[in-house]
């Protein structure tokens, strides 16, 4: 009788964990990566943005010009440089024309280096390939892996650009940018199999596993333009009522075409309002018609 028992608690023990097996549920998540990381498009548009805001077009201010973008068709992200040029000429003053023939100045720039490369830092012990023995009783690893007591990544972006000016009609040379040229960073650090700390011009401050651990900041551009990445309202924005154009105080950024908003109010234009007539009291008597006769 006690054997029936036992064997009646292990059917009940065995039901019971089937049942809890497939009470219990899983799922999955697909995902993908793009063909280009997201830290070289990063890079890469990082550093345009702070080659770009070095270029300063206000000796065009308030002129016609034609942006020439035929020299920039083999360039990484030419679309984000063309729209980031454009954006700057428009923060500046200059005013766009999308024909060629309808512009006095034509600007044309040009882009010496545009990608990414990256280097390593190891201290410790890195990786061993194990060299293979066909006769040895024991199967060996192909490889070792890397024992690393400090670990740095570090990889770059470059951008490096120039920009001239030229009167369409005669071809007589106005103005010419110099040498625009700047680097983003991407920082990458492991301290005894910790990290990876995180930092560089990408990321806005040092990071932990995606945490924030300081602020940073790191702007370079013209006096008097607004950057590619701050918000800006121009002279040709329309106006709305109790929509005053934006001051600048601390005299780090002033629209070259922003209007200085006006004290003054306009006054109303109506008949002119007489003063309230007098009591009757107050009115003058008439004289004694007795008096002035004869």
């Amino acid at each position: 009788m006690l054997g029936s028992i036992r064997g009646k608690l292990c059917v009940h023990l065995c039901v019971a964990g089937a049942c809890a097996v497939a009470a219990v549920g899983c799922g999955t998540t697909r995902t993908s990566n793009t063909i280009r990381t997201a830290t070289e498009q990063l890079l890469i548009s990082d550093a345009i943005d702070r080659s770009v805001q070095q270029i300063d077009f206000r000796v065009l201010e308030g002129q016609p010009v034609f942006l020439e973008e035929r020299l920039l068709a083999e360039a990484v992200d030419k679309s984000y440089l063309i729209s980031s040029l454009r954006q700057q000429l428009l923060a500046c003053g200059c005013v766009l024309k999308e024909k060629r023939e309808d512009a006095i100045y034509i600007v044309e720039p040009r882009v010496g280096a545009m990608g990414t490369d990256n280097h390593g830092l190891l201290f410790g012990i890195p990786a061993v390939q194990v060299p293979q023995v066909g006769l040895a009783p024991i199967s060996l690893p192909a490889s070792l892996p890397e024992i690393p007591f400090a670990k740095r990544d570090d990889q770059r972006g470059v951008a490096k650009l120039a920009v001239f000016a030229y009167r369409r009609d005669t071809g007589q040379p106005v103005w010419q940018s110099g040498i625009a040229l700047s680097e983003s960073e991407s920082n990458n650090i492991w301290l005894f199999g910790a990290g990876p700390f995180k930092r560089g011009t990408i990321y806005e401050g040092s990071k932990f596993a995606g945490a924030k651990i300081k602020g940073e900041e790191d702007s370079k551009r013209p006096k008097g333009v607004a950057a590619v990445g701050e918000r800006a309202v121009f002279a040709g924005a329309p106006s709305h009522e109790g929509n005053k154009p934006a001051q600048h105080t601390d005299g780090a950024v002033m629209q070259a075409s922003a209007q200085a908003p006006t004290s003054s109010t306009p006054k109303e234009v109506g008949p002119p309002v007489l003063p309230p007539p007098k009591p009757i009291s107050q009115a003058p008597k008439p004289e004694d018609p007795a008096k002035t006769a004869g």
